[in-house]
């Protein structure tokens, strides 16, 4: 039996509004302003995401072991849309992180933020 449900995933970045729409374009929904330090992306069908601002935030490096990733998120996109939408998220602002292994089965970029995601064939 669960102690506790998962009720949001929250990432610290600079600019809360700036970072939610950049997903909002990824994975869908509609950014909402709570206040100046906190956006929250609702409609997107999944577990809630929110971002927090985080003064002084320093993103994570990958691979690099003295600043670590720490948590990323899966992306769940079909194989036949996967170099689609590798393009579009470039174009959005991610950061191509590795994406040389076009065989394998994800490919892994930092949001505008510099946090770690994979794009994952399924």
């Amino acid at each position: 039996m669960p102690l506790a449900k998962l009720g949001v995933v929250v990432l610290d970045c600079p600019d809360p509004l700036a970072l939610a729409t950049f997903y909002a374009a990824v994975i869908g929904g509609t950014p909402k302003e709570d206040g100046e330090d906190w956006v929250t992306l609702e409609g997107h069908g999944g577990t809630t995401l929110a971002f927090q601002a985080a003064p002084g935030h320093v993103p994570p490096q990958w691979p690099e072991a003295a600043r670590s990733q720490q948590f990323h998120l899966d992306l769940d996109v079909e194989r036949a849309q996967l170099d689609a939408v590798e393009k579009a998220v470039l174009a959005l602002g991610a950061t191509a992180l590795d994406t040389q292994d076009r065989e394998r089965s994800f490919r892994v970029y930092a949001d505008p933020a510099g946090h770690p995601f994979c794009l994952c064939a399924c």
